[in-house]
């Protein structure tokens, strides 16, 4: 029989998308396990900056789909937003990249 404690713990993945005019960014795509490897997949080949951050994945898989993020969150959600738009221009420029912003949620807000 197989070690049960040695087996990886399944990955989650969460899409989140933003378009001007829109209160806040959605989430328009989460899961686990192969579906957050075809997530992953999906954003890397599309060229999209990927961030790990498990708490911030495991309160984004509690939204539904196509619903915006809670205000808790919006301040998280807008610097990695920044971080990203600044890898964009960091890459076109040929500067060095960014580093990740933090992106740990005070207990206060939670």
């Amino acid at each position: 029989m197989p070690d049960e404690t040695a087996r990886k713990p399944l990955q989650q993945a969460v899409a989140l998308a933003y378009e001007t005019g829109q209160p806040a960014p959605k989430v328009v795509a989460k899961g686990r396990g192969l579906i957050a490897e075809q997530i992953i997949h999906v954003a890397q080949e599309a060229g999209v900056a990927i961030h790990e951050s498990k708490e911030l994945v495991s309160l984004l898989m509690d939204i539904d789909l196509d619903q915006q993020i809670p205000p808790m969150l919006y301040r998280t959600i807008a610097e990695l937003l920044a971080w990203l738009y600044h890898i964009e221009a960091a890459q076109k420029s040929g500067s060095p990249l960014p580093p990740a912003p933090d992106t740990s949620i005070p207990l206060t807000e939670i």
